[in-house]
């Protein structure tokens, strides 16, 4: 997969020191690189994916399981090296995420993000307010996967327990 001079690949285990580093600079702590590393142990990581340019990883996003009344996940985090930020890396990361979920048979991802920039991937605020999750709110947005509706459109959703940490 190609796009905004870099290439979208699977994470692969030789990434991971490159991962956190990256993750660890473009968040204020490195609750977001520890989130990732325990998603793993846990076995709680459903996809992620890197965005490589010439010289090394240029972008992240991962996708983990989340409990909810159909096949969804959350996606957190996501994250874009400072100098390759606003070249449409994270958009590009974002579209082939979706896509993979969407062959893997996911039915809806769920984000806690700012909505004016998630929407235009198809996040809806207004269609996960019926969902109860800890991170309900203005932030807490719903993407379908699927044709048709969901199977239902309230109920508790819970992140993986990796996220408590960050509560």
């Amino acid at each position: 997969m190609m796009s905004a001079s870099v290439t979208i690949s699977y994470e692969s285990e030789s990434d991971r020191d490159e991962v956190r580093a990256l993750l660890t600079a473009a968040f204020p702590t490195s609750a977001e690189a520890d989130l990732v590393e325990n998603l793993r142990a846990d076995g709680d990581m459903l996809l992620a994916l890197v965005a490589r340019d010439a010289s090394r990883i240029a972008g992240y996003i991962a996708f983990s399981q989340m409990r909810a009344p159909f096949v969804a996940v959350g996606l957190a985090p996501l994250a874009v090296r400072a100098d390759r930020r606003n070249q449409g890396i994270a958009a590009a990361l974002i579209d082939s995420g979706l896509s993979e979920l969407h062959a893997l048979g996911v039915e809806a991802v769920f984000v806690l993000g700012d909505p004016a920039y998630y929407s235009r991937f198809g996040f809806d605020a207004g269609a996960a307010t019926g969902f109860e999750c800890v991170y309900s709110g203005p932030y807490f947005m719903i993407r379908k996967l699927t044709l048709g509706r969901l199977p239902v459109t309230s109920g508790p959703v819970a992140y993986a327990k990796a996220f408590a940490a960050l509560e």
